[in-house]
């Protein structure tokens, strides 16, 4: 059974547009680019929620509790999830990010409104593991759209959030609609997107053993 989570509205803030849609009315985005190597533990990571230019870096595991306790950013918990982003006709660039708690672990899902062409926006929609991406291959996340009959549905690995949202758009490796694609799947404005994360199938095999 999906739980329905609550969208909050869009704040403007300069230099881009970002939302959040979560379960407060607490808002923020994903920062620019920031190179990390792929290197053991410990690593530090940027802050995720830079509506107010935060500068807080810190290791992995803090970053959960910084996320709620700064930005009072809540976590919505279930392995099967609705999320639900309002006011797709922002102009881009525009963010919607949920942080979602399941089978242990916490995951970010943004879902982001961006020109690639000029004056032809896409959506771009990815999972993101608060943890190594060793740790992320444990896992496989679905996102699926369901209106009018129609159903699409995209099933991938998740990604770290060492490596950088921009980089995981520009790979093209996250589900992409264009803006026609996405108003067939949009009710007034909204796009549901349900989210299941399972263990992987090499997971589930190797802990059989």
């Amino acid at each position: 059974m999906w739980t329905r989570a609550a969208s909050s509205a869009c704040l403007e803030y300069a230099p881009t547009r970002c939302a959040v849609a979560q379960t407060s009315t607490e808002q923020g985005s994903l920062p620019p680019c920031h190179h990390h190597e792929a290197v053991h533990d410990p690593q530090l990571v940027p802050c995720m929620c830079p509506l107010f230019s935060c500068p807080w870096e810190g290791h992995l595991e803090v970053v959960v509790s910084h996320l709620r306790q700064t930005h009072r950013i809540n976590i919505l918990q279930g392995a099967e999830i609705v999320f639900l982003a309002t006011d797709m006709h922002l102009p881009a660039p525009t963010d919607w990010i949920i942080m979602h708690s399941c089978l242990g672990h916490q995951f970010l899902l943004v879902l982001r409104k961006q020109e690639k062409y000029k004056g032809h926006p896409q959506f771009f929609a990815t999972m993101m593991l608060i943890g190594t991406q060793t740790q992320a291959d444990n896992f496989t996340y679905r996102l699926e759209l369901n209106r009018n009959q129609r159903r699409l549905k995209w099933e991938a690995t998740p990604r770290s959030v060492l490596e950088c949202v921009d980089s995981i758009i520009s790979d093209g490796d996250c589900l992409v609609l264009n803006t026609s694609l996405a108003q067939l799947f949009a009710d007034n404005g909204s796009l549901a997107i349900g989210i299941a994360i399972t263990t992987s199938k090499v997971h589930n095999s190797e802990a059989e053993i």
